[in-house]
């Protein structure tokens, strides 16, 4: 089977506007990461901290050099994400679709690419 990442897109560093709001959330992402796991589908997953608390670090001209914040300025960045195994894209974009409602956010579907034999 092919291997997708459903990559979390999420508006900035706004949290949901409740806890209960939140905690529905955790719960509905739960249930999905479950149902994953029984089909076969899961490889892993991860929620990530805000935007805010990413550093950026870029090897250029022998030097590393780091700065704070995410490397994109975008009003979306990347919240969160799957690994899952499907037989097809078809199949990858029907996980995903279960996967926004899940997580109430967009959820962008890529296919790893193949290692050559």
């Amino acid at each position: 089977m092919k291997q997708y990442l459903l990559a979390v897109h999420m508006s900035g560093d706004a949290p949901p506007s409740s806890d209960e709001e939140m905690l529905a959330m955790y719960e509905s992402v739960g249930a999905f990461n479950a149902e994953l796991q029984a089909s076969g589908s899961w490889v892993f997953a991860g929620g990530l901290h805000p935007p805010s608390s990413a550093t950026v670090v870029h090897a250029r001209d022998g030097e590393v050099v780091t700065t704070d914040g995410p490397f994109a300025e975008t009003k979306e960045q990347l919240g969160g994400f799957w690994i899952i195994e499907a037989a097809d894209l078809d199949a990858a974009l029907a996980r995903a679709g279960k996967a926004s409602a899940s997580c109430k956010a967009p959820v962008e579907v890529r296919p790893f690419q193949e290692l050559p034999a």
